[in-house]
């Protein structure tokens, strides 16, 4: 299981914190990646972690950081600079074996969800 936190109401120009708890499996024996949706778009990549290898989205390079803490089996998103663009529902998600990682961006290699978390930046 899979559970976020974090989303929350923030001006553009502020930050929030994501947090991915996982549960029934260690999270670094797996790429975990983080996805968004706004209303009407598709789900989009927006960044991945394997081991200690990170990939992020070109909209959200240098603004964003991914990072895990393995003790507490949870990978955060650190979110600054937050632009009114931003804005979606944003969800942690576990690579499956197949993943090739050119293709971290596509929903399709990922095997569990988390159930989102709503992410608002006002302009």
């Amino acid at each position: 299981q899979l559970v976020e936190s974090g989303g929350g109401l923030v001006q553009a120009g502020g930050s929030l914190r994501l947090s991915c708890a996982a549960s029934g499996f260690a999270l670094d024996d797996y790429g975990i990646g983080w996805f968004r949706q706004a209303p009407g778009k598709e789900r989009e990549g927006v960044s991945y972690i394997l081991v200690s290898r990170k990939f992020y989205t070109d909209s959200v390079k240098g603004r964003f950081t991914i990072s895990r803490d393995n003790a507490a089996n949870t990978v955060y998103l650190q979110m600054n600079s937050l632009k009114p663009e931003d804005t979606a529902v944003y969800y942690c998600a576990r690579a499956t074996s197949r993943l090739i990682l050119s293709s971290w961006r596509a929903p399709v290699n990922y095997d569990y969800w988390g159930q989102g978390t709503l992410v608002t930046v006002s302009s």
